[in-house]
């Protein structure tokens, strides 16, 4: 495993991204990805193939701080095994405490379990067993300040406290998107995390943590000169709007249209998306329950384009509506599937009732 590839799914909460927190300390090239439970899991495991498929070398696929039920786990050592017959060199590990993956962990030998330490620190022992790198003096009492706060040891008090502010600064970090923009947000988090350190170990440290958490998450949109934290990351969003335009483009009547989801805050940053990029005539947000916000910017009425995809409605620059039968989806290009097949649906049957005339 020195030398191989890291793909580390992990879980949304702090002691999932402090997992990734430490094999980001490691010297292998790793890539990063976050699921909570559910459809999520599979639908970010399926990603995780397709994205391995593309890499050539020794692969280590990890998934942590999450129990896979017995249909995810078969289905996974299925994958696994299809790749290691065309002779990929890939090693599957899973290194989680939750008691109820415990029927998985008695099948898979890959499927680790340890309900008595947090998952966090479960990576950092094995990370110790399994590879060479130099530790910083932060990790283990990093670890040991998650530890207390998973498993909720009161009576460790001082890292209990300063780890349940740790909760927080992970659980509020609501300012990206990451389905959208995935890797830029689990950046974020981890940026957050580097940041709590300046107070480990200080008196009263979960004060100052608190005290500093605006300061913190402003420090990682911040550019060339300071803002409010709204418009920092409004800016920030917008670059990485822009950044990806060719994967976010839609078409209807031969107006051109970027397709977002579940990014929220439509008035400010689809205005402000339309301004900076005119060669765009509408901008459309889709909820995870097929709610859209439209807004545009005089070129096209967007009331009309949410009348003829949903029934919706509203005035010309912004519109709202929802899709019915809309299923919610974890990964961007299986929901923009489902708009562009609206699309078409409608593009369609307008063609049908021209030509009636």
């Amino acid at each position: 495993m020195k030398n191989s590839k890291i793909f580390h799914l992990s879980h949304t909460d702090l002691d999932g991204y402090s997992c990734q927190f430490l094999t980001k300390h490691l010297p292998n090239e790793t890539s990063f990805y976050n699921a909570n439970y559910g459809a999520e899991v599979k639908q970010t495991l399926e990603a995780m193939l397709e994205d391995i498929t593309k890499c050539s070398g020794e692969i280590l696929l990890l998934v942590s701080d999450l129990n896979l039920n017995m249909e995810e786990a078969k289905w996974l050592d299925e994958q696994v095994n299809k790749l290691r017959s065309g002779a990929r060199s890939i090693e599957l590990v899973l290194l989680d405490h939750h008691i109820s993956g415990e029927e998985c962990a008695k099948k898979f030998k890959w499927y680790y379990l340890d309900v008595a330490r947090c998952a966090t620190k479960i990576v950092y022992d094995w990370l110790r067993e399994n590879f060479s790198f130099d530790e910083p003096s932060w990790m283990r009492p990093f670890v040991d300040v998650v530890n207390a706060v998973d498993l909720w040891k009161i009576e460790e008090s001082e890292n209990f406290e300063y780890g349940k502010v740790c909760m927080r600064l992970v659980s509020e970090a609501r300012e990206l998107n990451k389905i959208m923009f995935a890797s830029e947000d689990s950046l974020y988090k981890l940026h957050l995390l580097a940041g709590s350190l300046e107070y480990l170990g200080v008196k009263n440290a979960p004060i100052l943590l608190d005290d500093n958490i605006h300061r913190l998450k402003k420090s990682f949109f911040v550019r060339d000169e300071n803002n409010t934290l709204d418009n920092l990351s409004s800016s920030y969003i917008v670059e990485l709007f822009g950044r990806d335009m060719s994967q976010k483009t839609i078409y209807y009547r031969g107006y051109k249209g970027y397709l977002g989801y579940m990014v929220g805050n439509s008035s400010i940053l689809g205005n402000a998306f339309l301004k900076r990029y005119s060669e765009y005539d509408f901008y459309v947000d889709v909820s995870s329950k097929g709610t859209m916000s439209l807004r545009a910017d005089n070129r096209v009425s967007v009331a009309l384009i949410s009348k003829e995809w949903c029934g919706g409605g509203g005035h010309a620059n912004a519109a709202g509506g929802r899709i019915v039968g809309f299923k919610e989806q974890f990964r961007y290009d299986k929901v923009k599937e489902q708009i562009e097949k609206l699309i078409a649906q409608r593009e369609s049957l307008a063609g049908e009732l021209a030509s009636r005339e």
